[in-house]
């Protein structure tokens, strides 16, 4: 049985492994999201380890997506992240939260400033420790630890109309790391259209419906499942 680590491992954006490329741009008239509210189921190996309950609405001009995911793995104890993402109506990042309470409470900020992802992290009682990121464009994706709700924006800030190979610039702030993931639209004979995320490192399979809400995640190397309620 994989521990809670080994499930953030498995859905961790690895940075040693990533190459920086130049992002497909965002669409360019109206929000790419739209009101979004519900839970995710999470699974591994089919026994139920935790879940998600998410949302994504409005903030004004802009939009704010949050997530607060619980797991409970054998031998493992608990684990509860939660995140609440800012973001522009294109897509582009404004700032983003998140606090953890396992195994040692922690919590950090990302403000997103002329193309830099500024990132703070506090563990415990310990002064924080900050680091900057630059990318040089405001369309950057947070993919944090555990909080499968960021795949749901992802899904949204893909180019469903251009369609094809889409790279994008993320930041996972649990793990003060930048990277890059690709994403690729599969054609599909169901209900679903699955979404294609990959890194050197690992593979992770999204699957959306017709108006491009997430209802499944699948990360087949690892067994985990995360599948809307």
């Amino acid at each position: 049985m994989l521990s809670a680590s080994a499930i953030a491992v498995a859905l961790f954006l690895l940075a040693s492994g990533m190459v920086r490329a130049d992002q497909s741009q965002p669409r360019k008239n109206g929000s790419v999201f739209s009101n979004d509210r519900g839970r995710f189921r999470i699974t591994l190996a089919g026994t139920e380890v935790g879940s998600e309950d998410f949302e994504i609405k409005p903030d004004g001009d802009a939009w704010v997506a949050r997530g607060s995911t619980d797991l409970k793995v054998p031998n493992a104890g608990e684990m509860k992240v939660t995140g609440e993402l800012h973001l522009a109506s294109d897509g582009a990042l404004l700032k983003y939260q998140w606090s953890s309470q396992a195994p040692k409470a922690a919590n950090g900020a990302v403000s997103f400033v002329s193309g830099t992802a500024k990132c703070s992290l506090t563990v415990g009682t310990a002064d924080p420790f900050l680091r900057d990121f630059q990318f040089g464009d405001p369309h950057v994706v947070v993919l944090d630890n555990n909080l499968y709700y960021q795949y749901a924006v992802l899904a949204r800030v893909y180019d469903w109309a251009a369609a094809g190979k889409q790279d994008f610039h993320v930041v996972i702030p649990q793990d003060m790391t930048p990277g890059t993931v690709s994403v690729q639209s599969q054609a599909t004979n169901g209900p679903l259209t699955e979404l294609i995320v990959t890194t050197p490192d690992i593979e992770i399979h999204l699957f959306c419906d017709s108006n491009h809400r997430l209802m499944r995640l699948e990360v087949p190397s690892s067994k985990v499942v995360v599948e809307r309620e």
